[in-house]
């Protein structure tokens, strides 16, 4: 790519770590350095963390967990599993 040509370089949409309207997709046009990009950012950073400590509260219960435990917490393993597709499938492209 040549100077002239960097000028015309459009960045990849960044899928965002939140669902827009109806549960669709919800992405972002610009350079990744304004406020929606840094709320993105701080979003990412919190979902995987909870997804982290989900983890390890679920390896500790299931031994002793009841039926309904067990439901309400694949309910909530599965929430955070679709955030981490989210946030790999949103780094992932903007690695391209």
């Amino acid at each position: 790519m040549n100077d002239d040509d960097a000028d015309d370089f459009i960045s990849p949409a960044r899928l965002l770590p939140w669902p827009g309207p109806e549960g669709k997709p919800c992405y972002l046009i610009g350079d990744a350095t304004g406020p929606v990009s840094r709320v993105a950012d701080a979003m990412e950073s919190v979902q995987l963390g909870m997804g982290g400590e989900l983890l390890t509260y679920a390896r500790n219960m299931i031994p002793e967990a009841s039926e309904a435990e067990i439901r309400y917490l694949a309910e909530r393993l599965t929430e955070a599993l679709q955030d981490a597709l989210r946030v790999a499938e949103s780094r992932g492209k903007r690695l391209r």
